[in-house]
C-alpha cells in the first residue's frame, strides 16, 4: 500500500538530477533527531540520514537517538540538530512559545501519520478508554510527543491524572501516570506495573508487535474522544484506523492520528532544504522503514500539507518546481 501510494504521488513528475549539486553546494555535517530506539522515528531519521550522506547534501549525516517530539524541538532549536521529526500538536506547542528575536520553526513537510497506541494486555479485561479509571498508565517520556498528546486525551475522557505517589483526587475516575518511554513502558506493560501504555508511531510499531507476540496485547478505540480533542486544541487530530492484522491475529480498531512533520530552523541555508526536499519526492522509497506500515504522504501533494505550520521557503521554492 505505502508503495503504491508513493508511485501514484509521483507519477507524471519530473524530478531534477538528485546528484547536480557541485562540492562546494554539500555542507560538511547534518544531524536529523529521530526517538527511541524500536521506534518510526528513529528508523526513519536513521533512512533519511544515509539517504542525505548518500546523494551528496552532506559530507557526514547522522541520526540522533532522542525521546521523541518535544525533546527533537528542543535538539532543533538549540542548534544540535538540523532537522526534526515531530509531532504537528508538539511543533504548534513550541512554535507558540517562541519570541520574535529567536529563530522559528519551519517545516520541510508532512512525511506520515502517527497513531496513537493504547496497549493494554489481553487478560485484563479492560475494552474502553473509561476503563482506565483507577488505573495505572504510561504516558510517554518527559520530551516525547506522546507525553503531550496522552494528557490531553485523558481530560478529554473525563479522567484525572495523578503521580504515582502523589495525592489522589477525583475518586475513582483517577488515573495514576507513569513518564515511561517506549521501551520502558513495554517492560512494565509485561510485568504487570501498569494496565496501559500509550504510544505515538507508526503502524506497526516493531516494538509493541513484539510485545504483543510475548504476551497478547488489545487496543483501546481512542476515537470516541475527538470531538473534545478537537473543540479544545484544534484541528491536529484525526480518525485513523489500526487496521485489522496490523499486529497478528488483533482486529481493526479506530484510534487518535497526528500530522508528523519533518522540520528544520527557519534560518537554514534554502539549499541544503531545496536538496533534503528533493529526496523526499525523488528517493521517497529509500525513507520507508521496513517495520512499518504505516500511512506514508512522500508526494509534493500531501507533502505540503503541515497542520499549519509555514513551510521554509527553500522547500516552498521546491514544491513549486516539482509541482508548479
Amino acid at each position: 500500500m505505502l508503495k503504491a501510494g508513493t508511485a501514484a504521488g509521483l507519477a507524471g513528475i519530473v524530478l531534477p538530477a538528485l546528484g547536480a549539486c557541485t562540492p562546494e553546494d554539500r555542507v560538511d555535517s547534518l544531524v536529523v533527531a529521530g526517538g527511541e530506539p524500536g521506534g518510526f522515528y528513529l528508523e526513519f531519521a536513521t533512512l533519511l540520514a544515509a539517504s542525505l550522506q548518500r546523494n551528496g547534501v552532506a559530507r557526514q549525516a547522522t541520526a540522533l537517538q532522542t525521546g521523541g517530539s518535544l525533546d527533537n524541538l528542543e535538539h532543533l532549536l538549540a542548534g544540535r540538530a538540523t532537522f526534526a521529526v515531530a509531532l504537528a500538536d508538539s511543533a504548534a506547542e513550541k512554535a507558540a512559545g517562541r519570541i520574535a528575536s529567536e529563530a522559528g520553526i519551519a517545516a520541510l513537510g508532512r512525511v506520515y501519520e502517527n497513531y496513537v497506541h493504547c496497549a493494554v494486555r489481553q487478560a485484563s479485561g479492560l475494552r474502553a478508554i473509561s476503563d482506565l479509571a483507577g488505573r495505572t498508565v504510561a504516558v510517554g517520556e518527559p520530551g516525547s510527543g506522546t507525553s503531550l498528546t496522552t494528557p490531553r486525551l485523558l481530560e478529554a475522557a473525563r479522567l484525572t491524572s495523578v503521580t504515582a505517589g502523589g495525592a489522589a483526587s477525583g475518586g475513582g475516575q483517577t488515573v495514576t501516570v507513569l513518564n515511561l518511554g517506549l521501551n520502558d513502558g513495554l517492560s512494565a506493560l509485561r510485568d504487570g506495573s501498569v494496565d496501559a501504555l500509550f504510544w505515538s508511531g507508526g503502524v506497526p510499531t516493531a516494538a509493541i508487535a513484539a510485545a504483543h507476540h510475548d504476551v497478547g496485547l488489545a487496543f483501546l478505540d481512542l476515537s470516541v474522544l475527538l470531538p473534545v480533542l478537537r473543540e479544545e486544541y484544534g484541528t491536529f487530530y484525526d480518525r485513523v484506523l489500526i487496521p485489522a492484522g496490523a499486529y497478528e491475529g488483533l482486529p481493526a480498531v479506530w484510534t487518535v492520528g497526528v500530522t508528523n512533520l519533518l522540520l528544520c530552523r527557519s534560518d537554514l541555508g534554502d539549499t541544503t532544504v531545496k536538496r533534503t526536499v528533493e529526496l523526499l519526492v525523488g528517493r521517497a522509497e529509500e525513507l520507508i522503514p521496513q517495520s512499518s506500515l504505516g500511512v506514508q504522504f512522500l508526494s509534493p501533494e500531501s507533502l505540503i500539507n503541515t497542520a499549519g505550520l509555514p513551510l521554509h521557503p527553500g522547500a516552498a521554492a521546491a514544491y513549486r518546481e516539482l509541482h508548479g
